[in-house]
Parts: structure tokens; C-alpha cells; sequence
């Protein structure tokens, strides 16, 4: 709770006291908020490494619970979002005062830039072209004020917007969950309107349009699961879902899907994202690309897959949700290839990569889901870097058109060494963490194919698989004609960025080192979660391992069966129901339906 809300409480403070203190104690408060606040929510997460639940729950009104659950699902999002958050407090100090600086000398002199079309809009005003670094400019007192104040403003609507994100994927109740997913877009569309480029008051508005048109597409689902099952909280929903007439399925189902695929940018409702992308600040760009869109495919996974189990639920609509993310991930690569803009090849870029959730949500196995949910992390590590390259180059150079770079890499070799490593994540190659996802994500979509017999599903993975091939084309391409090549006269003097810019940059750079090699700190969680899933629909499971059936068991009813195949695959290794460190589990008979993995849980109750 106090992880969640902080932020939100605090926000004010930081505003009135960056008027009045200055950029500094603006900065490194906003950072020791979302610091500590990051840490509340990493602590619980260690004692669920191997499985199971925390949950915080308050007495609420007639809607139900508020309540707070970090699981197997939950953990990898909110760590993500709060640890990716806290960096880019530091890489937004160096970046935000030289935008805010650009505004002030606008509005001084009546210029204002709005061109629709690609211009080269950062100028190369307080760039550091010339070698010279934005710490040696003397400002005048207006410019100190103006500065002071919009920084402070700055940093008050990011709090605010890291907290949406984070109480959306922690969220237990369907009312709480609207409530904090809308919280996430009122920020954004400010830090958009009052920091965005070209013409960002029009692309604010229409990203506030698509997003909030999503989001009440999918508040007419989620108040049908409500109303029909008779209550608005997770548990009340899923034990109550029988009561959901059949035909009311679909229309809820097909409101998640297009409700979460608009805030996904997913192919034909991504109108709304390249603009966005392109003329958000870029520390606003990262957030959205590598934090909030995603959350998409989190509510996906939670709330139609896992709230809506049933026979037929999930598995009637996912190849046509497999297919839909083929596309978007054809779409998104072929489009990324054309661009001369940096922001832009990585806003088509982000469309390419949540087209890769979408199909391993729809590959109907648990390796293709629990890969779609750590893509979610690597993406955000891989596309966090290459956004903050972004940033980087226009510091220093004052421009994002790649047809005015070239050979940046011998004049900003970290920066260069930095995006190679984020590149080489949403490329996929091993040893980061990119690759790890991609595995696990084709393995599990591959194997639903063979098992199936399905030649959709086979043609679908087979065109999948090459899609990646435009993944490194483009990827590649960009890297090319940024850092390779002969430098422009004008950008001779050129040096890598400042300190805050380059650590935060080798933060992310080592964590998806660390992810590839360890990506269990994540995948145990994970997959532990996603065979949750599949409780009690053994013909819907692709497992990883399940020891064979005796003939005894041929002879059982299917619910038996099923539960000695559980405990089958309970026997293989970590799984066995032993006494937890946070609950005591009781032994699980044969003929009971239960988790594949036992997962503790460990529920705090408060009146309030």
C-alpha cells in the first residue's frame, strides 16, 4: 500500500518544493520516493520466488475489496515498471532541462513549432554539439524560475504516472483496476501537452482519444463479468463465472480483447502510437513504450484467461488472437524499416514487439504465455536502452534524423556499446535477456502446433519465426547509420552524454545481461503462475514434463486422471507440497482439482 500511494501523496511536495528549491532537490527526491517505494515492492517479491501469493485487502463499499496481490503474473510487471520508473528520474534530470530550456527561448520569442509531417524539431539549441555541456550554462533569473517550476511539475505528474501504472498490475477488483488503469492516462496526456514536441498538443489529444475509446470498450466488459457474476472482486468474479451466460461470453471477450489490443498499439487500433512516441519527451517515451503499453497484455492474461476460465473461454478465441499478433509484428517490422527518424523506427519497432505478446498469449501452452509475459520485461530493458539512446543522440547532437548522423560511434562509444546490447535484446540473441523470451515464447507456440496437428498454427509459427529476420533488419539498419559511416562536419566536436545518461543507460544494459543468464529470477514465478491456469482443463495444457499415465488410470473419470497427472508432474522436481515459508499448505488428495503447482498464499486483512 504505501509502495502504491506514496508516490501519489508526495507528488504535490515535490512540485511546490522544486519552485522553490531547485532541480536538484526536485530530482533526487522524486528518485528517493520511487526508490524506496521500488524496494517496498521488491521485498515481499523474494519470499515468492518459488510460487504463491501476497495480497493486501481493505474493506471497501459495495463494489467490493481494494486489495493489492503481487503473484507469479504481477511480480515481473511491477518490478519492471517501478524499477525502470526510478531510473529514468536520473536520465530525465539532463534531458528535461535542456527541453524545458527550448520551451522557455519559444515562448520568449513566439515561436512555436507544429508540423504534422517529420521535421527536425529538437533544433540543436543547448545541444552539446560543440563539446560544451549543459552545466556550464549561465541562466538568467526568469529562465532559473521557469525551469524550477516546469521541472517540479514534471516530476509531480510522473509520480503520479508511475503509480497508475504499478496499482493497475496489482489491482483485485475489476472497479479498482479501471480506476487505476485511467489514473495511468490523465498524467501522460499532460506530460505529452505541456513537454511533447511538433504539434503535441493535437497528439496528446489524440493519444487521450484511442486510449480512453480502449478503456471504455473494455469497462463495458469488465462491468457485464461484474454485474453477471455477481460481484467485482478477482475471486468472486472466477468462482463465479459458471453464472455468465454463454452469450454473454463473447461480447465481454470480444470488448477485453479490442479494449487491451488498443492500449497494446496492436495492428489497425495503433493509430494513436507512432505519433505518440515521436513527439512525447523521450524519457516519457521509454516509460510508455517499455512500461505502460504493455500493460495490455497483462490485462489479457489476467482478466480474460485467467478470470474468464472455462471450457471454451480462451481456447475458441486464441488462434484468431495468435494471428492478430502475427500481424501486428509483420506490420510493425516492414514499417520500422522505412522510417528516417530514430523515435519513429523505434515507435513501429514497439508495435513489431507487442505483437510477439499477443501471439504467445494466443499459443495456448504454458511456455508460449509465461514467454510473452518475461517478453514483457525484456522488451521493456531492450527498448528502454535504445529510447535512451534516442535521448542521448539528440543531447548531443540536437537532431533524430538519421540522414544528419553517421559515425557517432567512434564519438560516443558508450552510448554505441550501450544500444548494441539493447538491440541485440529485441533481436533476440543469446545471452540477453531477449533471447530467453523468444525461446521460451516459439517453443511453446511450436509445440501447440505439433500437439494439435493445426497447420494455422504451424503456418503461423513457421511466418512468426521469420518475422524476426525484419526484427534485425531494422534494428540493424539504425545501428548502421547512427554510429557507422563518416561523421557529419558538424557533429566533429561530438562526445558521449553526461554521467546521468550513461549509468542509467548501463543499469538497464546490466540487468538484461543478467536476466539472460539468470532468467529464472523471473521464469519461476512465471511459469508457476501460468499452469495455475490451466486448473482443471488438462486437454487445454502443454506441459513442459508429465509422467505417463498407468493403465489404473484409463479406467478413472477424467477429473481423476487429471489429478494424478498433477501430481505426476508435481513429482518431478521443486513442486511438492511441503510446508512454505509463508503458509502451511495441507496435503492434496488424488481426487481433489487442484493447481498444478501448490502455491502459497499469504492474505492481510485491514478495516479501514
Amino acid at each position: 500500500m504505501v509502495a502504491t500511494f506514496m508516490p501519489l501523496v508526495l507528488s504535490p511536495v515535490v512540485y511546490f518544493l522544486g519552485r522553490r528549491k531547485g532541480i536538484n532537490i526536485t530530482t533526487w527526491l522524486t528518485f528517493g520516493i520511487l526508490a524506496i517505494s521500488t524496494t517496498l515492492v521488491i521485498i515481499p517479491c523474494i519470499d515468492l520466488s518459488s510460487g504463491g501469493s501476497y495480497q493486501e485487502i481493505f474493506d471497501w463499499s459495495q463494489l467490493g475489496h481494494f486489495g493489492l496481490k503481487l503473484d507469479g503474473l504481477s511480480i515481473p510487471f511491477a518490478i519492471t515498471i517501478y524499477l525502470l520508473s526510478t531510473i529514468i528520474v536520473i536520465y530525465s534530470k539532463p534531458y528535461m532541462v535542456r527541453k524545458i530550456l527550448i520551451q522557455f527561448e519559444q515562448l520568449k520569442n513566439s515561436k512555436f513549432v507544429y508540423d504534422s509531417h517529420y521535421t527536425d524539431v529538437e533544433t540543436d539549441q543547448y545541444s552539446a554539439k560543440d563539446g560544451k555541456s549543459l552545466s556550464a550554462l549561465i541562466l538568467s533569473t526568469d529562465q532559473k524560475a521557469y525551469l524550477n517550476e516546469q521541472l517540479g511539475l514534471y516530476y509531480s505528474l510522473y509520480l503520479v504516472f508511475a503509480m497508475g501504472m504499478l496499482g493497475t498490475v496489482l489491482a483485485t477488483n475489476l472497479f479498482e483496476f479501471y480506476v487505476f488503469f485511467e489514473l495511468m492516462l490523465v498524467p501522460s496526456f499532460f506530460l505529452i501537452a505541456f513537454f511533447g514536441y511538433g504539434n503535441r498538443k493535437r497528439t496528446s489529444l489524440m493519444f487521450f482519444f484511442w486510449a480512453h475509446v480502449g478503456a471504455v470498450i473494455m469497462l463495458l466488459g469488465l462491468m457485464a463479468m461484474g454485474f453477471l457474476a455477481g460481484g467485482f472482486d478477482y475471486d468472486v468474479v472466477k468462482a463465479n463465472i459458471s453464472q455468465i451466460p454463454s452469450a454473454w461470453i463473447v461480447v465481454i471477450v470480444a470488448a477485453l480483447i479490442i479494449g487491451f489490443g488498443v492500449k497494446l498499439g496492436a495492428f489497425l487500433v495503433h493509430v494513436w502510437l507512432p505519433d505518440t512516441y515521436t513527439d512525447a519527451p523521450t524519457p516519457i517515451s521509454v516509460l510508455i513504450s517499455s512500461a505502460m503499453t504493455g500493460i495490455g497484455a497483462y490485462g489479457l492474461i489476467r482478466i480474460w484467461i485467467d478470470l474468464l476460465s472455462g471450457p471454451g473461454n480462451y481456447s475458441d478465441y486464441a488462434v484468431y488472437v495468435s494471428i492478430w499478433g502475427l500481424a501486428t509484428m509483420i506490420y510493425g517490422g516492414a514499417m520500422a524499416l522505412m522510417q528516417k527518424d530514430i523515435k519513429r523506427v523505434l515507435a513501429y519497432s514497439s508495435i513489431s514487439s507487442m505483437g510477439y505478446l499477443l501471439f504467445g498469449i494466443g499459443s495456448e501452452s504454458v511456455l508460449g504465455i509465461s514467454g510473452a509475459i518475461f517478453m514483457y520485461v525484456t522488451h521493456a530493458l531492450g527498448k528502454g536502452l535504445l529510447f535512451m539512446m534516442a535521448g542521448s543522440i539528440i543531447l548531443q547532437t540536437g537532431t533524430r534524423n538519421m540522414d544528419k548522423l553517421g559515425g557517432l560511434g567512434g564519438k560516443m562509444p558508450y552510448t554505441a556499446v550501450f544500444a548494441l546490447i539493447g538491440g541485440l535484446t529485441i533481436i533476440g540473441v543469446p545471452i540477453t535477456s531477449g533471447f530467453m523470451s523468444e525461446w521460451v515464447l516459439f517453443n511453446g507456440a511450436l509445440a501447440n502446433a505439433v500437439v494439435d496437428w493445426s497447420s494455422v498454427k504451424a503456418i503461423s509459427f513457421a511466418l512468426a519465426i521469420s518475422a524476426t529476420i525484419l526484427t534485425s533488419a531494422y534494428i540493424l539498419w539504425m545501428y548502421k547509420r547512427i554510429f557507422y559511416g563518416v561523421a557529419p562536419e558538424t557533429l566533429k566536436n561530438v562526445r558521449d552524454s553526461s554521467k546521468y545518461v550513461l549509468i542509467t543507460m548501463g543499469i538497464l544494459a546490466s540487468l538484461t545481461l543478467i536476466l539472460g543468464l539468470y532468467p529464472d529470477l523471473f521464469y519461476k514465478p512465471i511459469i508457476g503462475y501460468v499452469e495455475n491456469l490451466y486448473d482443471g482443463a488438462p486437454d487445454e495444457l502443454i506441459p513442459v514434463k508429465i509422467k505417463p499415465v498407468s493403465s489404473q488410470n484409463q479406467e478413472q473419470p477424467d477429473g481423476a486422471i487429471a489429478a494424478n497427472a498433477v501430481v505426476a508432474a508435481n513429482d518431478l522436481g521443486e513442486q511438492k507440497y511441503k510446508t512454505s515459508n509463508v503458509t502451511n499448505n495441507e496435503a492434496i488428495t488424488l481426487t481433489q482439482k487442484t493447481h498444478l503447482i501448490s502455491g502459497s498464499q499469504l492474505v492481510s486483512f485491514v478495516a479501514i
